[in-house]
């Protein structure tokens, strides 16, 4: 089968002619039909992401696919069954072993390309503006990079959860996307002055925050009092480094927020906010903007798009057609 191996840290990766992988106990095989990217697919090729996989690896974190093999003892979910998965590595192939009990069945009207742009976007925001930042129906919501791939879902559940949802993003086109998706103002990061912009509009409940950089400070300072501020990504290339003075005289609280740290030790509080997930979507309230959907021959080229932040939304490589 083919696969986007990567040989070594800060080293290309490449496609590469690999055996097809057996599932050995309590695994499933999976036929990928779509692996979505991330921001820290691009920190993993550098070895620069919280969790270094030994090396050689096949890069891809969450996929969706249909089951295609079972190894010893396992029956269930059953050979045949559509499933989104949360892998860590292995999705950028066209077969990827996976632990059964990770895979999550999914609804029937849902397209792989969706589903495989769903678990950590979604995810991301839900956990953070529900669990951590426990935001409220009436509240106002700041979203920095609302046309990304976490952004624009957390402008989308943020509006469903009934806030205020005040977007940053990049130029026109990407603001015009956060609107549809159901941000109330908008605000283009490249205009300056985004701390008095923030103040007219009356001031910010939560931030969440998927760049980094000096506008994290920009907004901090236009937080009202008691507010949440969630680092979720640098996307930017800058961690913001947070004045505790400011924290103390506002009486501030910065929320750390790493989703895929729940699967070890809280993994019942990630399952329970990927149910409400999936219900939300069989109604119609979530819908997964896929800017991209890229065949794993042009793998290279997906990944230049995150990497020039010129997708919107989530970027998905397919490795069989859709």
């Amino acid at each position: 089968m083919r696969a986007y191996r990567v040989e070594a840290f800060g080293t290309p990766a490449a496609l590469q002619e690999i055996a097809t992988p057996d599932p050995g106990p309590g695994q499933v095989r999976l036929r990928v039909m779509a692996c979505g990217l991330n921001f820290a697919d691009l920190l993993m090729l550098e070895g620069k992401y919280q969790e270094r996989p030994a090396c050689p690896f096949t890069l891809g974190m969450e996929i969706s696919g249909v089951v295609d093999a079972h190894g010893p003892g396992v029956t269930a979910p059953a050979i045949g069954t559509r499933v989104a998965c949360f892998t860590g590595q292995g999705g950028l192939a066209e077969y990827a072993v996976v632990t059964a009990t990770a895979c999550t069945p999914i609804p029937d009207a849902m397209p792989f390309d969706e589903a495989a742009a769903f678990q950590i976007a979604y995810g991301t925001s839900h956990l953070a503006l529900d669990h951590r930042a426990r935001l409220q129906a009436g509240e106002t919501l700041l979203v920095m990079g609302a046309a990304g791939g976490v952004g624009l879902t957390a402008v989308e559940i943020g509006k469903r959860m009934g806030a205020t949802v005040i977007a940053t993003a990049r130029g026109a086109e990407k603001l015009a996307i956060a609107k549809a998706a159901g941000a109330d103002h908008l605000i283009d990061n490249e205009a300056p002055g985004l701390r008095e912009a923030l103040r007219a509009l009356g001031g910010v409940d939560v931030v969440y925050d998927a760049v980094g950089g000096p506008a994290f400070t920009e907004a901090l300072r236009a937080t009202k009092p008691e507010g949440r501020l969630i680092p979720i990504g640098f996307a930017g290339g800058e961690v913001p480094q947070i004045p505790a003075n400011i924290l103390l005289v506002k009486n501030l609280t910065v929320i750390g927020l790493y989703w895929g740290g729940y699967l070890k030790f809280a993994p019942a509080t990630l399952a329970r906010s990927m149910e409400t997930l999936f219900d939300w979507y069989r109604g119609g309230g979530l819908h997964p903007h896929v800017s991209h959907s890229l065949p794993l021959s042009r793998v290279e080229e997906a990944l230049a798009l995150l990497r020039s932040r010129t997708s919107t939304g989530k970027v998905v490589v397919t490795p069989h057609p859709v």
